[in-house]
C-alpha cells in the first residue's frame, strides 16, 4: 500500500513536468515564429 502524500507528491510531479514540456514546446514555437520573420539572428 503507497501512502497518500506519494501519490500527491506524483502528482504534483507530473503536473510540473507537463507545464514545463508545455513552456519549453511553446518557446520553441514563438522561436521559430520571430526566425521565420527575420526578428531573430
Amino acid at each position: 500500500m503507497r501512502r497518500p502524500w506519494m501519490k500527491r507528491l506524483g502528482w504534483l510531479v507530473a503536473i510540473w513536468g507537463a507545464s514545463v514540456l508545455a513552456l519549453g514546446v511553446l518557446a520553441t514555437l514563438m522561436h521559430l515564429l520571430m526566425a521565420a520573420a527575420g526578428m531573430v539572428g
